[in-house]
């Protein structure tokens, strides 16, 4: 009974961790400015003074006329700007074709923690977790597995990767970590906070750990809201239930060791 209440109460731990860290967001400003300024002034004059026997006078040279390229040296320009075109077009249809979603990648990607199953099981989601760099328990991997609609704690089945990844437009690791802090903002608007909080609710029933009901529940979202992370403002004589009094208690006993 003791090890079931502890897992319980540890699943209870992380949510409220991550609770009260909701109103944190993140965001990352890079910008690089480069100003270069060149100025050349070129003057070219040229004089000619001519002497005869009688006076003198200054002849200014005309100005020198331009060569016209010859055909063969015109066609060459034209096919260097042509190239130099081509490569930038290519280049760039090469780089939206990496930044495009692709089905096909995204299913590589499941199998490379699936391995030859259509399910990511525990050790699968482990190493996801490590590449993805996110505790197991982070808030965001709830939000994550709401996004994907997963019916099993811990589990990503096949059809579960492909429609929830397709939604944000995810195939790869890094697209992935760069999607995480839109995943937390999800947590920060009140319409889907309470969807998720209610998913949550009904996720973690589909585990064998049953003893928590919705009362409870609702209880741990108010103890998550008006209890600071330290529990420093807990009341030991309050009218919480008494689930989350020994939630307190191991909380404590965890934070001493």
């Amino acid at each position: 009974m003791h090890s079931d209440a502890a897992a319980v109460n540890f699943q209870l731990n992380s949510h409220l961790s991550t609770l009260a860290n909701i109103h944190k967001i993140y965001h990352t400003l890079n910008k690089l400015n480069l100003t270069e300024d060149i100025g050349q002034d070129d003057h070219q004059t040229g004089s000619l003074r001519s002497c005869s026997s009688s006076d003198c006078f200054n002849k200014v040279m005309p100005p020198r006329k331009k060569r016209r390229p010859a055909s063969g040296d015109d066609l060459s320009a034209k096919k260097s700007r042509h190239d130099s075109m081509y490569r930038k077009y290519d280049s760039t249809r090469i780089k939206t074709e990496e930044e495009a979603f692709s089905s096909k990648r995204c299913l590589e990607w499941f199998y490379e923690y699936a391995g030859t199953e259509d399910v990511v099981g525990p050790e699968g989601m482990e190493k996801f977790c490590e590449d993805i760099g996110v505790e197991p328990e982070n808030v965001v991997m709830l939000v994550l597995a709401w996004k994907l609609d997963a019916q099993n704690m811990g589990y990503f089945t096949l059809q579960e990767w492909l429609k929830g990844m397709t939604s944000l437009q995810c195939d790869t690791t890094e697209k992935l970590r760069n999607t995480l802090d839109y995943l937390r903002s999800f947590l920060n608007d009140s319409t889907n906070f309470k969807l998720i909080y209610r998913y949550a609710f009904d996720f973690a029933r589909q585990s064998k750990y049953k003893v928590i009901n919705k009362d409870q529940w609702c209880n741990v979202l108010e103890f998550s809201r008006t209890i600071n992370l330290d529990l420093s403002n807990y009341d030991e004589d309050g009218a919480w239930p008494v689930l989350l009094d020994e939630f307190v208690e191991w909380y404590k006993d965890k934070q001493m060791s």
